[in-house]
């Protein structure tokens, strides 16, 4: 290995001690690498919040591009407030270009609506009665028939029921990642809510 290769070697298991905040700091001074490293710390964590939203591996990998994007851009204001960990802040990124996603493929009919098979709609029917005292709208959240259902609603409501149901996160976390008051989050989700029940009531 040349000395270059060594200076490399060292420089990056070093910049890999750093802290978060470190890292940010070291980026807004011009180190590259710095980033690089906080985009490799946190990328699975914004696949998976992509991925809550979106099938497609091509929307999952435009939304992690576009969200570190986003944060590569706006860490001068991570640096100014540090009032939340990076990852906080960088999944508040995430979210926010998701829910613009949801919004833009909303504007065009053709990928509005996800039919269900005849045998989807059977699956759900024999769920719903076998375990009627179960939460509903959690169980189906998780499933893999939720995409198509959640596809039925709106952007708002779709992206409330997935950060509370789904990555369980509380009124006050959604309310800070959304920059909604916590009252109008609170409101969303009973209305969310109530809007999956009207599309199971019309599928079952």
């Amino acid at each position: 290995m040349s000395e270059v290769e060594d200076k490399t070697q060292e420089t990056a298991e070093l910049t890999a001690q750093l802290s978060d905040a470190a890292l940010v700091n070291r980026t807004c001074a011009g180190d590259e690498t710095a980033f690089e490293e906080l985009f490799n710390r946190h990328r699975r964590r914004v696949a998976i919040i992509a991925s809550r939203f979106f099938r497609h591996r091509e929307q999952i990998e435009e939304i992690i591009q576009e969200s570190f994007a986003k944060a590569y851009f706006a860490l001068k204001e991570f640096n100014n407030a540090q009032d939340q960990s990076f990852a906080a802040w960088l999944a508040r990124i995430a979210f926010n270009v998701c829910y613009d996603e949801l919004r833009r493929l909303a504007r065009r009919p053709e990928n509005s609506l996800s039919e269900l098979s005849k045998e989807e709609c059977e699956w759900l029917r024999e769920r719903i009665f076998v375990e009627p005292g179960r939460d509903i709208e959690k169980s189906l959240a998780l499933r893999d028939l939720a995409d198509k259902l959640l596809a039925r609603l709106s952007p708002e409501d779709r992206l409330v029921l997935i950060m509370l149901d789904v990555e369980g996160m509380s009124i006050a976390e959604i309310s800070q990642a959304t920059r909604w008051s916590q009252a109008k989050v609170k409101v969303r989700a009973h209305r969310a809510r109530a809007a999956l029940r009207r599309v199971l009531s019309k599928l079952l």
